[in-house]
This record gives C-alpha cells, structure tokens and sequence, in this order.
C-alpha cells in the first residue's frame, strides 16, 4: 500500500524537529535488517533517507544510482549486503551515531 503524502509530511516534519526520533528510525531499521526482516528494514530505510537526507544525497556518497537505491529499497528490491551496510555506514555517520552488535543469550 503506497504511503499518502500526509504520512510522509508527517514523518519528514517529525525528523524535522526530532533528532532522537530520527536516530530511533534509523536503529529500528537496522535492527530489522539484523534480525532477518528485511523487509521491513527496507521500508523503514527509505522512510528514513525520505524524511531527512533524500536518494541523491545517499547516491553520491555512495556511488549508487539514486535509481538503483530506490528499487533496492522498495518492496520488491533484493539488495546486495555489501550495498546496503554501505548505505548504512553513510546514515549511521551522516547522522553521527554508531550501532553496535550485542549478542543476548536466550
């Protein structure tokens, strides 16, 4: 189902305004991403990189086809790892935090 534009002016105002909002997004993207949902991880990315920095910013770091991240990241998008924990690494120091793995015992 394709977001409205009300969602994503909401979201993109909140990120706006909300440094903690933008970097819990960010953590639950990868999150997602770690723990096998990718899907969700992809949605979650490209609200994200909507909302604050926008595809050609992440294309130039990158060197990925501002085209090409969009189809990564949309439903039907099968990103390559090494893709997308580049496209990580760029969120995670454009937005000055650094996640880190902690192996919980069960």
């Amino acid at each position: 189902m394709p977001l409205t534009r009300d969602f994503k002016e909401t979201i993109r105002a909140r990120a706006a305004r909300d440094s903690k909002f933008r970097k819990e997004l960010l953590r639950e993207g990868v999150e997602c991403m770690l723990s096998g949902d990718t899907a969700t991880a992809k949605t979650i990315l490209r609200d994200y990189i909507n909302a604050t920095v926008g595809f050609a910013e992440v294309a130039e770091a990158t060197h990925i086809p501002s085209k090409s991240l969009m189809r990564m990241l949309g439903p039907t998008g099968n990103p390559r790892a090494d893709n997308l924990f580049e496209i990580v690494s760029f969120l995670q120091n454009r937005e000055g935090v650094r996640f880190h793995v902690k192996a919980e015992l069960a």
